[in-house]
């Protein structure tokens, strides 16, 4: 079936690991992955801590954490872990509504939840969630991403919100065309995507080096080369990036809108984390994943990059499809991935100020649109409808909302829709026809005969005849709640009480009793 092809298996691809013990061949070929994966993670995490609205240092020190912290506990063993796309838009809003120094706290507590619902053996309940749901989610997230880029990619400030951002546009399209220095980092960021589009259609090219560092490189040398005016990264050195949070900061919890904001934080982060990890286990023949351990194992990363104030972290599909495609045989290849990123961020931070900030932006446009399941939609509408409406309306009330309000949206909206196509009733009426008049008609109900369906059920049961007795059979309902088994239970015996009132009247009381019938039945629709 055509939805079949959506986030769980749309990164299949090559490579594979077969849970063989440790030597010379499995180190090596860690090692070669973890080289990979640093190259690849590098630009994705200053981009995604650029767009967040925080100092690049603290993308890396998320990535740092993800690979020593995250990388060495179990519950996968190739997920690879960092800040993620799919977070930037909830940290913009978050660190722009609470400061910076509350960005540690949020964290910090987002990382001790995880670890509390991976101690009660909540991880595997994550895999319950619509897939609908979670692809509406990152849609809506890749809308809002892309709208934000689209003003970085002409150094120009993006509103805040996410219909402002889409609103903001035309009048950005004008602002760039008046503006030389604007045109020239637009041409930077489309360079940028360009290369991230064609590189990997060049096989020798994107083994050696892989697309995101390529593009960004390639601009950097560009801007450089020609010494364009546009914005380059703000440099602020590792150790003065990082912001341990104090007891101001962990004051702020009594406030609604933050706690509100650290249940999306860990709702979010812990469903993306575990709907990766069912996809990396896709990519490979190894160890599957234990979705309880690995939740803890994200919720430990959190907790440390929390107390750094630095970013939220996420399994990241796109450095470990890498890190499978790479040859990875097992973790230490995500925990190399750490200390490769540890050891550039203290001996080569300068290197970031010469990054120009279009980019980034082009990388994370290119992010977000992959976020956005363009090829899915169609054939979701042709087979499940259903499916292609909850995604459509996350998404939609993401971009015009926030992220929690329209992630709840999309969970009510997927729980109604199922409780709606799960009441599937039916009536089957025996005796109606070529049968005396003094004989029952048999009636039973089939499926599931919930509240939603009641309305139905008894227009179909009051177009009976009046006065022949029914026999009312329940046996073939696989569900039947207490309000539909007490309307149901209610109209039988009303209704056969009318009859047997109106059989003991006899013809000589026609009048009489046809007026007790028509009050009986209104006393029945009453009560129905």
């Amino acid at each position: 079936m055509p939805f079949q092809k959506t986030l769980l298996n749309r990164f299949r691809g090559a490579g594979g690991t077969d849970g063989s013990s440790a030597g010379a061949g499995t180190f090596r070929a860690d090692f070669t992955a973890s080289l990979v994966v640093f190259l690849v993670a590098v630009p994705l995490c200053v981009g995604v801590a650029v767009a967040s609205g925080v100092p690049a240092e603290l993308g890396l020190i998320t990535g740092i954490v993800g690979g020593l912290i995250t990388g060495l506990l179990p519950g996968s063993s190739l997920q690879v872990s960092g800040p993620a796309a799919g977070l930037t838009v909830l940290v913009y809003e978050a660190v722009q509504e609470y400061g910076l120094a509350a960005l540690g706290v949020l964290v910090l507590v987002s990382g001790l939840l995880q670890l509390a619902m991976g101690a009660l053996r909540l991880g595997r309940w994550f895999r319950a969630i619509s897939v609908a749901v979670v692809q509406g989610m990152l849609a809506g997230i890749g809308l809002v991403l892309i709208a934000g880029q689209l003003y970085a990619l002409a150094d120009a400030k993006a509103p805040s919100s996410g219909l402002g951002k889409l609103g903001g546009l035309p009048g950005l399209v004008v602002d760039v065309a008046g503006s030389s220095a604007a045109l020239k980092a637009v041409a930077i960021g489309a360079g940028t995507i360009a290369v991230l589009v064609f590189w990997p259609r060049w096989k020798r090219g994107a083994r050696v080096l892989p697309a995101p560092l390529a593009a960004v490189a390639l601009a950097t040398v560009a801007t450089v080369g020609m010494d364009l005016p546009v914005a380059r990264v703000e440099v602020k050195g590792l150790l003065d990036a990082v912001q341990p949070p104090g007891g101001g900061e962990f004051a702020q919890l009594a406030e609604i809108g933050v706690l509100g904001t650290v249940l999306a934080f860990t709702l979010i982060a812990s469903a993306e984390s575990l709907f990766s990890a069912a996809a990396v286990d896709r990519l490979h023949d190894g160890p599957r994943t234990d979705y309880d351990k690995e939740l803890m194992a994200q919720g430990a990363g959190n907790a440390v990059c929390g107390a750094l104030g630095a970013l939220p972290m996420t399994a990241v599909i796109v450095r470990s499809a890498a890190n499978v495609q790479a040859g990875a045989r097992t973790k230490a290849s995500r925990v190399l991935h750490g200390v490769w990123l540890l050891v550039f961020a203290v001996l080569f931070p300068s290197a970031l100020g010469v990054i120009p900030v279009a980019a980034l932006a082009g990388v994370l446009v290119h992010a977000g649109w992959k976020l956005i399941p363009v090829k899915d939609l169609g054939p979701l509408w042709r087979t499940h409808r259903g499916e292609a409406v909850v995604l459509v309306v996350t998404a939609t009330a993401i971009v015009v909302t926030n992220m929690f309000e329209g992630v709840i949206i999309g969970l009510l909206m997927a729980v109604a829709k199922s409780a709606w196509e799960t009441s599937h009733v039916h009536v089957e009426v025996a005796g109606l026809k070529g049968t005396p008049e003094d004989h029952p008609v048999r009636v039973q109900v089939l499926g599931n005969a919930t509240f939603l369906r009641l309305p139905k059920l008894l227009d179909e049961l009051e177009a009976l005849p009046r006065k022949r007795e029914v026999r009312l059979d329940l046996s073939g309902l696989r569900h039947v709640d207490h309000a539909c088994e007490m309307a149901l239970a209610t109209w039988a015996e009303r209704h056969n009480a009318v009859v047997s009132r109106g059989t003991e009247s006899g013809p000589s009381n026609s009048g009489a009793s046809d007026s007790a019938d028509a009050e009986d039945a209104a006393d029945e629709r009453a009560l129905a």
